[in-house]
């Protein structure tokens, strides 16, 4: 199996707990809790800044001395409906006591504490389309470059239709020169509906040193740590994905694969 591939380590509780250093990078932090009611997870930031997304379900939610309220209100991730997050500063701590079976996805990066906890969404998030034909998927914002909410992280949800491409046309973003690029490290968090099906990506660079194609179950997690990645859904199977991206700027600037811009200009 690919070292990209991450498989959940449990069936409960912390299923996923990606950290730099189990990367091997230097950015991005990604775990997943899989709560039953009156079940809690906490956890201290350190150094790093959080943002909390509420995948399923509702959970009571205490962080920086503050009661922040339950927090959550879609039951499916597939109901499409915006997600309720909390931001989280570094040099906190956060809790969760679950009211309800719930997943809430810890998202993570350095932090430098020029942000205040607050809550992300869901009213400041609008589901918006994106791209064309069998391309068209949903986006979800919660925390990209237009929002001015966190110091390194950037977070967004995709919901892909059976049958189509997402992150496509293939793109990379994993050479540190902006205005034309941005370094960004990124975790792939999928589902799929219905939950036996499966997924496609693959992650390549333009030399193909590094060309891995990965068949993704509900629940795994892909790492991209450089170049090109792709998502396919099969027909019959929609496909969701959580994305965090960080790296030393906190903006979003990629690089086509030169193969496949054709699509991009054609489309524009």
């Amino acid at each position: 199996m690919s070292n990209l591939l991450k498989k959940p380590v449990a069936k409960h509780g912390k299923v996923h707990d990606i950290t730099p250093e189990s990367a091997n990078w230097g950015y991005v932090g990604f775990g997943l809790y899989d709560l039953a009611p009156g079940e809690s997870a906490a956890e201290a930031t350190g150094d790093r800044e959080v943002i909390l997304v509420m995948i399923e379900g509702k959970a009571q939610f205490e962080a920086c001395g503050q009661d922040w309220g339950e927090l959550g209100d879609r039951m499916s991730v597939f109901e499409r409906t915006p997600p309720h997050c909390l931001y989280v500063p570094n040099g906190s701590q956060w809790k969760a006591v679950a009211t309800t079976n719930c997943k809430i996805a810890v998202c993570s990066a350095p932090g430098k504490g020029n942000y205040p906890a607050r809550r992300l969404g869901p009213d400041s998030i609008e589901l918006t389309a994106r791209g064309k034909g069998a391309n068209t998927r949903y986006i979800n914002n919660i925390a990209m470059e237009a929002e001015d909410v966190a110091d390194s992280l950037l977070v967004t949800e995709v919901f892909t239709p059976d049958g189509n491409w997402s992150s496509y046309p293939s793109h990379r973003h994993d050479e540190d020169d902006f205005p034309n690029m941005t370094y960004l490290e990124e975790t792939y968090y999928h589902r799929l509906n219905p939950a036996q099906g499966f997924g496609i990506q693959r992650v390549y660079t333009d030399d193909r040193t590094l060309d891995e194609t990965m068949a993704v179950e509900d629940g795994d997690v892909v790492c991209v740590p450089k170049g090109h990645h792709p998502c396919g859904a099969p027909y019959g199977y929609e496909m969701y994905y959580l994305n965090v991206m960080a790296g030393p700027l906190r903006k979003w600037r990629f690089e086509p694969d030169p193969d496949h811009k054709w699509i991009m200009e054609r489309d524009a």
